[in-house]
């Protein structure tokens, strides 16, 4: 049998390169070699595309060739010996700008390669957190209360925020993952360093009322309408909130539990629920880890959804499915048949 040619893209230019390249560490490990000829191209941090031999430890390019994309031909040329590459599917493990924002979903588009996880419409959509939650919103699925402040615009008044979100807020980024430009907020002198911070890394920024309560996630997998949930998994925080530092850092004391515990059989069903028709409404296809909050009184709330979630050793997304039976390989091979049937039809 021929194997299948896999272009596993990581890097990238945004600030999550470093986690990138970790999620495309494992599910290099992961992919089964009999099945498939895997072929890495890694993004530096100036958005050049590069065929490497290997990801361990840090990437060189000194001896690589940079891929240049053949628009409408299916494939790639290499820069220097003007090889022809041509993959059958492209896998992205990208996170933040230019990779789970539409930008290369939209190139797969133009080279007619089929791309796993979500379309360009879909991904730009769950990349911006404003735009998405307009959109639950509009659709009745309840998400955390918030106000938008865009680049340019007056400053928001603190007081007035406060009085209509409460204390603390998180100020976010709308365009950036992984907790990056996250902060947790209390006082008017901490409020306006973090717009300025969270303006660093996007052009609008979210201010949301912070919620206590449980922190749920499910993973979704499947093209719809044949799209189908995990079980819940719950993050255990070790600090304040889930910041990047405790979710990557090895210093870290957050931990994860799955299944969550203590979830009534009708809750857990709710949750997935939920999951299943964010995932819908959103138009994605493949892959997507749905994120909660659920409060003391059974309130849930969606606080958010990554359409290209983390593969690394300590990523929610492949450990949910674990739990349900379905092992790192597995869904590998799972999440390049949906990419074919998808480009298919």
């Amino acid at each position: 049998m021929q194997r299948q040619t896999v272009l596993l893209l990581c890097g990238g230019e945004s600030s999550e390169h470093d986690v990138s390249i970790s999620s495309a560490r494992n599910v290099f490990a992961a992919i089964d070699d009999t099945k498939y000829d895997v072929m890495i191209g890694y993004i530096d941090s100036h958005g050049k595309w590069w065929l490497v031999d290997s990801i361990d430890g840090e990437v060189a390019t000194a001896d690589a060739d940079q891929l240049v994309p053949i628009l409408g031909g299916r494939g790639f040329m290499t820069l220097s010996g003007g090889r022809t590459i041509t993959p059958d599917v492209i896998m992205p493990m990208l996170h933040g700008k230019n990779g789970e924002d539409g930008s290369v979903q939209g190139l797969a588009q133009l080279l007619h390669i089929p791309v796993v996880g979500s379309d360009t419409t879909a991904s730009a959509v769950c990349m911006d957190k404003v735009l998405t939650k307009d959109i639950l919103a509009a659709n009745d699925i309840p998400v955390t209360p918030s106000e938008t402040y865009r680049r340019g615009e007056p400053k928001p008044d603190f007081g007035q925020v406060s009085v209509n979100l409460g204390l603390p807020l998180f100020i976010k980024p709308a365009r950036s993952g992984s907790s990056v430009g996250v902060s947790r907020i209390y006082t008017e002198d901490d409020f306006y360093p973090a717009l300025d911070e969270a303006l660093l890394h996007s052009d609008a920024v979210l201010i949301e009322r912070g919620i206590t309560g449980r922190e749920l996630e499910v993973a979704v997998l499947g093209n719809p309408p044949s799209h189908e949930a995990s079980c819940v998994g719950e993050v255990i925080l070790g600090g304040d909130f889930y910041s990047y530092d405790q979710k990557y850092a090895t210093t870290s004391t957050s931990h994860v539990v799955i299944p969550a515990d203590d979830l009534d059989a009708e809750t857990v069903q709710r949750i997935k629920d939920v999951a299943l028709q964010v995932y819908r409404v959103l138009g994605c296809q493949g892959l997507a880890r749905v994120d909660f909050f659920l409060t003391a009184g059974g309130t849930l709330y969606v606080n958010e959804i990554n359409s290209l979630p983390g593969f690394t050793n300590i990523s929610m997304y492949p450990k949910l499915w674990r739990q349900d039976d379905m092992s790192y390989t597995q869904l590998v091979e799972r999440l390049i048949d949906l990419a074919l049937a998808a480009h298919k039809n």
